[in-house]
């Protein structure tokens, strides 16, 4: 039997903490650091993502038998190469092959290079030419910060001038960090986003189901960018004829573009696409499961989670199968009031229970502690209500009444996730 530790505090890792149970390879599951949900299903551990040399030292004296990196940060900033020099087993990519969620500019230097199709764009160093630049232009843009930014790198202008006000915060007033010491600015698509995953193991690659999520925080795709405020799977959007065109166009070039450049790419690669009128056009890379995305392609997910990232760690992806739940899903964000900006923390979350309760229902914490006897809030992205349906409409019905379960002051969530798949037509998401 298999002892595994997820790296981690998110709706992300509780989701892949709750589909490690359903393995019968698994008894034990740890998760470092974890939150209120993952306890209950999890042994947490105390230890910061980014200290690497003790989550090296826990997969060790826990007798840890494959590590789970959910989110971006540790592994651009290497703790694969950490533990693969220790002798132990970790899925996810090198820091080198992570570059291409972790480096904007990278990545679309490497697209350019692949023949990848994407937006066009140029990449600035400098404000006063990123400046220059943009003020010739008369139709929108994308400011994306080269950095890791937390979801909040990037700004779209469908008006010149709010691209320079958005050069200046991030070149001039620093909002960002480092991470917006160099900028990518891109031509704005038009067209329904699609979010595609694939497993890869340096030379494999083997598509997931599609999903979509919602970025913005306002209904009817308004305002500011979030990491997600729900997500839905399958997507109608994705047809077999646009998925073939994905991997022959975008995936097989870019993993071979990355070997080419000594980073081979081992673990879930994210791409997030725009379907314009030309084609499927690449927005970004992620090196890791989207959030709230891996929610809802987890809860259909029927092979055993552990065997296939054993065999994408063992280079042996080529002999798996997966298979999926026909039921479609969709999640739902419960946020702090005031994300992806200001907001309060400490509030005490009541219904969880009840919820839980309900069928085909999954409460995926992200946000969350356990204070005394309560769980409360402690992040802006609070909960991920998850629900199957026998259809996306009942998926829907069941996510949302489930929601309605569920009370803390403040609380705040979208009440159009999906609704746009069960249009004739889809806007941008």
């Amino acid at each position: 039997m298999a002892r595994v530790l997820i790296i981690g505090s998110g709706g992300r890792e509780h989701a892949i903490a709750q589909t490690l149970t359903r393995s019968s390879k698994v008894d034990l599951i740890l998760c470092a650091p974890g939150n209120a949900g993952t306890s209950s299903v999890a042994e947490n551990a105390g230890i910061n993502i980014h200290d690497h040399a003790a989550l090296v030292t826990l997969a060790t004296e826990r007798r840890i038998d494959l590590t789970i990196v959910g989110p971006e940060a540790p592994l651009c900033s290497g703790i694969v190469d950490r533990f693969e020099a220790e002798g132990l087993h970790i899925f996810g990519p090198t820091a080198a092959a992570a570059r291409i969620e972790g480096d904007k500019a990278y990545a679309k230097r490497l697209m350019k290079r692949a023949h990848v199709p994407t937006a066009e764009g140029r990449v600035f160093e400098r404000y006063n030419e990123a400046r220059e630049y943009v003020a010739t232009r008369d139709t929108g843009v994308v400011v994306k910060a080269a950095g890791l930014a937390a979801g909040k790198g990037v700004t779209v202008c469908p008006d010149p001038s709010d691209a320079l006000l958005a050069l200046e915060k991030i070149m001039v007033d620093q909002t960002l960090g480092e991470a917006g010491e160099t900028v990518v600015v891109e031509e704005l698509l038009q067209g329904p986003e699609l979010s595609i995953f694939a497993l890869v193991d340096g030379h494999t690659i083997y598509m997931l189901d599609s999903a979509q999520d919602h970025k913005q925080i306002g209904e009817g795709d308004t305002g500011a960018n979030t990491g997600g405020m729900g997500a839905y799977s399958p997507a109608p959007i994705a047809t077999r004829e646009v998925l073939a065109n994905v991997e022959r166009h975008v995936l097989v070039p870019i993993v071979d573009a990355l070997r080419g450049d000594g980073a081979p790419y081992r673990g879930l690669l994210y791409v997030g696409l725009m379907l314009t009128a030309a084609g499927p056009k690449v927005l970004e890379f992620n090196c890791r499961f989207g959030d709230p995305e891996a929610q809802v392609l987890l809860a259909r997910l029927e092979s055993d989670l552990y065997e296939l990232l054993e065999a994408v760690v063992e280079g042996r992806l080529d002999q798996a199968e997966v298979r999926w739940n026909p039921k479609p899903a969709v999640c739902v964000v419960m946020a702090s009031q005031g994300y992806p900006a200001q907001y309060e923390t400490g509030k005490i979350i009541d219904g969880l229970d009840r919820a839980g309760a309900m069928s085909d229902v999954q409460i995926l914490h992200s946000g969350t502690k356990r204070v005394g006897k309560n769980i409360v809030t402690s992040g802006g992205r609070v909960l991920g209500v998850t629900a199957l349906g026998s259809d996306l409409a009942d998926a829907r019905q069941r996510a949302y009444a489930a929601v309605e379960t569920i009370h803390f002051e403040n609380a705040y969530y979208r009440r159009d996730i999906a609704e746009k798949a069960l249009s004739p037509t889809q806007s941008t998401s």
